[in-house]
């Protein structure tokens, strides 16, 4: 096994790296059948990866298991909205009409939002998914839009999603900042076409403390609880019902989680069922091997730079998805945290 040394990633990319030597966060895969390869996408940062500006790094691997990269896939310009020192957040990409559209949270710090930041220590300030661009699944990615992220820009936001309506319009579902919301939300606003903007106003879907648990942090010296809402991804099952998976947390440890449409629609209403992984981990995605088997792959812990990619073999039920095995043949970790 090699030894993971990211200073020399970025000039040098390796090979031969296991999961478990990756520091990753809000990772995404893409099945590429026309190559036989997966594409894992994470942020990369001046920090970890020695990189001059914030960005996207890709790894590949054929059998999941042995993974070759960094490659640097995009870096946020100059001259934009987003401050290309103030970081690059989940990232996902989805083929569309023929291109490759890559999904990333950018901010700006020194550009305040009006109002009051729930918990100590936050401010408001821009933050929201940008959406970029490219012929190939390696990149370079150029953004569409250079003077605002997609939803409005007085929001703040995060952790933005492609997802196709059965009408064939897109849309992107997001996350609204409990920092600025104290009970975080699950919105989305319909995209043009060419997914260059936003094509309507935000449609709000559910609402964080609608957990089945208390996941809220109720601090004495607080007017208000608050209630985290991360990573949100939307899937179809067998059985044609529309799922969200979701991140939030448990007495400040990290779940995954996941909720089901009563309509089948976007629009909801929403019925939260059993979270599927504890133990600080979440921020997940699914996806199908070529072998067509469904996979969720998540981070844990939830703090750089120990936080690393777990995989789980999924069952699809049809009513939703459930943890069938850790894969820790393929991840390398030796704990199986997911839930009972």
């Amino acid at each position: 096994m090699n030894v993971y040394n990211a200073a020399s990633d970025i000039a040098n990319p390796g090979a031969g790296y296991k999961l478990a030597d990756i520091p990753a966060h809000d990772p995404y895969v893409v099945a590429d059948k026309a190559t036989g390869t997966y594409y894992l996408y994470t942020g990369g940062s001046p920090k970890l990866h020695g990189m001059d500006y914030y960005g996207v790094l890709a790894y590949r691997s054929r059998n999941l298991e042995d993974w070759d990269g960094p490659y640097v896939v995009f870096r946020i310009p100059e001259g934009v909205w987003a401050n290309p020192q103030h970081g690059a957040w989940a990232p996902e990409v989805h083929a569309y009409g023929g291109r490759y559209y890559l999904f990333v949270t950018l901010h700006n710090n020194d550009r305040p939002l009006e109002g009051e930041a729930h918990g100590s220590g936050y401010r408001l300030h821009w933050r929201g998914t940008a959406i970029a661009v490219s012929d190939s699944l390696d990149g370079p990615f150029e953004l569409v839009k250079q003077d605002a992220p997609i939803p409005p820009e007085h929001l703040m936001t995060l952790d933005g999603t492609l997802h196709i309506d059965d009408e064939g319009t897109p849309w992107m579902v997001y996350c609204h900042e409990w920092i600025q919301t104290a009970d975080g939300t699950m919105e989305a606003v319909r995209l043009k076409e060419d997914l260059s903007d936003r094509a309507s106003e935000p449609v709000h879907l559910f609402s964080g403390s609608e957990a089945p648990w208390d996941n809220g942090e109720h601090s004495p010296d607080s007017a208000r609880s608050t209630y985290v809402t991360d990573g949100c991804q939307l899937y179809r099952t067998s059985g044609n019902r529309l799922v969200m998976l979701w991140s939030t947390y448990e007495e400040g440890s990290y779940v995954q989680t996941i909720a089901r449409s009563v309509s089948g629609r976007l629009e909801g209403p929403w019925e939260q069922l059993e979270p599927l992984v504890f133990d600080d981990s979440g921020h997940g995605m699914l996806f199908q091997t070529f072998e067509g088997n469904w996979m969720l792959i998540l981070h844990s812990p939830f703090r750089m730079p120990e936080s690393r990619c777990k995989l789980y073999e999924m069952t699809d039920t049809g009513a939703t998805f459930r943890v069938k095995a850790a894969r820790t043949d393929l991840d390398g970790s030796r704990v199986d945290n997911a839930a009972d």
